[in-house]
């Protein structure tokens, strides 16, 4: 008898697929950005056929990406199953620019490429190589979706393809790939059967190992509740609508700008503070000059930064997400550089001692049994009711040169999907010495897109000058005019 195999998606990466609408897809995205050496050929074009062969040659080692999706009945909880018509082809493309390429035609094509879906009846990536950039350089533009992996596991995919020796050639054959046959869907529905049939000895055996951990369960127990209620109370409550928080349609704007991370640690240094509250900060200020420029009021307003935290404890490497998050009520409405970053520090050392993000991560471990749940959360993101404004990423990235077949990595720059009524999300990824910004948007709501990006840097500057550190002499320590 042939033997079947499957994965069962966790609550999390299932929500994704609940969530994503045809005009909000929910894939990851990154434009990386190479300079061409070795891999440019005479033409002026680039070895797309290197770059298949090499990631066909690793593909065993990240098996998901030649698996699909399939459903269980009734319930419709998705499973991973092998793709026996897996295609390379399909999945790592092949496109240009008109030479000389600019990135400002980068940009577009990036944001037109990442505003398309994902086929659900394929795996769930895609590739593309894009030649023709000015200063032979390429790009690839890469798709995951957020089913599949999240930002902290998709850093440790990337590497796969890269070395951070650029003498370093990916030579070795693909090892053959057999596809595991598929479970049909009558024993798919008899596994979730037994599954839920399972729950109360999975309850019993827990309470058995927490035993002898009554006494801490007491103490902590009120303290957990009350955090969980105030959890669930933050997701309840909406906040204010503002220019950002407009209708999503299916088309994107893209942007990216660079900042030195020695510059950026400098400032951290001398604000005490976290790089996650001196890059909220950032923003915030940011947010509070694009509103202004747009003639919004900012008294009395309630603007929320989502901020996604990594629950992957060091050397978890499975496919997966392992991700939570924090809801940080941004001071938009201060006008004070040093106070907006004071409020902010305040903020997110409150959210740190009443375990947010742990309990975001307990309401979906429940949602594993509790499809309900899973659903009442799906319906209130489709009708508009997301718990903030904006979701801000900030991912962590290797601080060494990166090369693919010898090609040195220049730059990356992150794509965070955005959602129905939140026009815009910014995904920062450090890299090589730099910190660098992507910026995604809905084409209408957002067709100013490059002041957000520029607001960043003049807030950053802003930040930097109040604690008396001179970026370049364009910025001061008071606040902006519009401000």
């Amino acid at each position: 008898m042939i033997e079947t195999h499957c994965e069962r998606l966790s609550a999390m990466d299932a929500s994704y697929l609940v969530l994503e609408k045809p005009h909000t897809p929910l894939h990851v995205s990154a434009t990386l950005i190479y300079e061409a050496g070795p891999l440019a050929t005479p033409d002026g074009g680039i070895d797309v056929a290197a770059y298949r062969r090499a990631t066909e040659a690793v593909l065993h080692l990240i098996p998901r990406y030649r698996q699909k999706l399939q459903w269980i009945p009734v319930v419709g909880h998705p499973v991973w199953v092998d793709d026996p018509e897996f295609n390379l082809g399909y999945h790592v493309r092949h496109t240009s620019l008109p030479r000389p390429g600019t990135e400002e035609q980068l940009k577009r094509l990036s944001a037109r490429i990442m505003a398309q879906p994902l086929d659900h009846s394929k795996p769930l990536w895609e590739a593309w190589v894009v030649e023709g950039l000015e200063g032979g350089r390429f790009a690839v533009i890469s798709k995951i979706h957020h089913c599949m992996v999240d930002g902290m596991a998709g850093r440790d995919l990337a590497q796969i393809l890269h070395s951070t020796d650029p003498a370093e050639r990916r030579t070795e054959p693909a090892p053959p790939w057999t596809p595991r046959k598929a479970p049909s869907a009558a024993e798919l529905l008899a596994d979730e059967v037994g599954r839920y049939a399972s729950l109360p000895g999975r309850l019993l055996r827990g309470l058995g190992q927490a035993r002898g951990e009554l006494g801490e369960l007491g103490r902590d127990l009120a303290t957990r509740v009350g955090s969980i209620r105030q959890t669930m109370g933050s997701m309840r409550e909406l906040p204010s609508q503002t220019a950002i928080n407009a209708p999503v349609g299916p088309h994107r704007r893209f942007d990216w700008r660079d900042m030195p991370l020695g510059q950026v640690k400098r400032v951290r240094r001398a604000l005490g503070c976290t790089i996650n509250d001196l890059v909220i900060a950032t923003v915030t200020g940011a947010v509070r000059e694009f509103l202004l420029v747009r003639g919004e009021s900012l008294d009395g307003i309630d603007f929320r930064i989502a901020a996604p935290v990594s629950l992957r404890a060091e050397g978890e490497r499975e496919m997966g997400n392992r991700v939570s998050q924090w809801f940080v009520d941004a001071p938009v409405d201060e006008p004070d550089v040093m106070k907006r970053i004071e409020k902010i520090h305040a903020a997110t050392r409150a959210l740190k001692a009443s375990k947010q993000a742990l309990d975001v991560d307990l309401i979906m471990g429940i949602a594993e049994w509790t499809p309900t749940i899973l659903m009442s959360l799906a319906s209130r993101a489709a009708t508009g009711g997301a718990p903030y404004n904006l979701m801000v990423t900030n991912v962590p990235g290797p601080q060494q040169p990166l090369y693919l077949l010898g090609a040195r990595l220049e730059s990356l720059y992150s794509q965070v999907p955005i959602a129905e009524n939140t026009a815009l999300g910014i995904a920062l990824v450090s890299y090589a010495g730099k910190l660098c910004w992507g910026f995604n948007a809905d084409y209408e709501a957002v067709p100013d897109l490059e002041l957000v990006a520029d607001a960043v840097e003049r807030s950053f500057a802003q930040i930097a000058a109040a604690v008396g550190i001179d970026l370049d002499g364009s910025a001061s320590a008071t606040d902006s005019p519009t401000a």
